[in-house]
């Protein structure tokens, strides 16, 4: 092994779940090592897996996991009896990153201290991070680690696409639209290479879903906001609401804000409109013959195209359309869908290519390029983590 490699630990935490993936970055190149999560923390079943770059079964079994300091020896525990290398640092997805920080940064006390702070912009989400962080920190106090924000990609939007018609005194709050998956895109515009120049779109779609304007690398504007709530519908999330609704169930029904969270966040969207499931292939194949389900995959794809129409007036046009995520790497009719109409943006898909799930799905006659691109956040994490605590060899990676 050349003497720059290093095996990079990436920890994914969730109010109930630990992914994981170990990545060997080398100036020659990257290779995923192996992959898995822990599930359902907490509770009695809680199962582990592992698989390796070939998605060959490696390990599963269940784990007595009260809690994600429990999760995290489970983790490294069954890194180590798999015998894959000790990572020389651990980087985390840290969903939210508030006002302050921009790029990925070290874990420290003062870091943590202000995201602990920050538990309250994303109480889904940050708590989970913060206890994985603070297992690892407790079993391997010298290890270093890495905070990587879904949040910093967007932090370059202009002023105009980050603020809310609101009181000046609430942005300084810092109550504004912050937008996420950025990850996600980075990984994309990397991936892009030099199509990266121009006017790009790059839509995540999965049971979490956003999407963002990027030009000429630049983060333009995002249709998420203050919160993972916002934007387009998912599988779970309603998406952007008129305030009016929520005041409507808080004085008409007595709701509470405990309500109003359960209902956005885990009863609407995909499933709240299908009444079925929040999973956009089980509704493909419902869909002939059960009509909510054709209203929630028809209602998710026309929010879909109207966001395209928005961001591509904020870009003052289009070059290049990109599909990713789960829905967006691997459902043809939602892409087909999505697409129809959007001619006037010079966008033509090429049925045969679409349906095979190609790399570029547009014909050659249109002026908009559609491509499909695999995500893949945790090489995105290993990537910044190596830059950011191993300068000396991050040349390749």
């Amino acid at each position: 092994m050349n003497g720059n490699g290093r095996s990079i630990l990436c920890l994914n935490s969730g109010s109930s779940s630990l992914k994981f993936a170990i990545y060997r970055l080398e100036d020659e190149g990257e290779a995923l090592l192996a992959a898995g999560a822990l599930e359902r923390i907490g509770l009695a079943d809680a199962g582990l897996w592992v698989r390796g770059a070939d998605r060959a079964l490696l390990l599963e079994r269940t784990e007595d996991s009260p809690d994600h300091a429990a999760a995290v020896d489970a983790v490294f525990g069954a890194t180590a009896r798999l015998r894959l290398p000790g990572p020389a640092a651990v980087g985390h997805r840290v969903v939210h990153g508030g006002a302050r920080h921009a790029a990925p940064e070290r874990v420290d006390a003062r870091l943590l201290a202000d995201l602990r702070a920050l538990a309250g912009f994303a109480p889904l989400h940050l708590p989970g991070a913060l206890a994985g962080i603070e297992a690892v920190a407790a079993r391997f106090p010298d290890l270093p680690q890495a905070a990587c924000f879904d949040t910093a990609f967007h932090r370059r939007m202009p002023e105009v696409a980050q603020r809310f018609a609101l009181p000046g005194s609430l942005w300084d709050s810092g109550v504004r639209r912050y937008g996420f998956h950025g990850l996600s895109y980075e990984h994309v515009l990397e991936a892009l290479g030099g199509a990266a120049r121009g006017r790009v779109i790059i839509a995540h779609l999965g049971n979490g879903a956003s999407m963002a304007a990027v030009r000429e690398g630049v983060p333009v504007d995002t249709t998420m906001g203050f919160t993972p709530a916002g934007g387009f519908m998912m599988g779970t999330r309603s998406g952007d609401l008129d305030p009016g609704v929520l005041i409507h169930l808080m004085r008409e029904r007595g709701w509470g804000a405990d309500d109003v969270e359960r209902l956005v966040t885990r009863e609407a969207g995909l499933l709240g409109v299908s009444g079925l499931s929040p999973d956009m292939k089980t509704l493909l194949d419902a869909r002939e013959r059960n009509p909510q389900a054709a209203m929630a995959v028809d209602l998710f794809c026309y929010q879909v195209r109207k966001q395209v129409g928005a961001l591509a007036a904020a870009l003052d046009g289009l070059d290049t359309l990109v599909f990713t995520g789960g829905i967006g790497e691997r459902a043809a009719p939602v892409r087909r869908q999505v697409c129809r109409g959007l001619a006037h943006l010079g966008i033509e898909l090429d049925p045969a290519s679409n349906e095979a799930h190609a790399d570029t799905i547009s014909t050659a006659r249109g002026r908009c390029t559609v491509r499909v691109i695999p995500t893949d956040e945790d090489l995105m994490i290993a990537r910044h983590t190596r830059r950011l605590l191993f300068p000396e060899g991050a040349g390749a990676a």
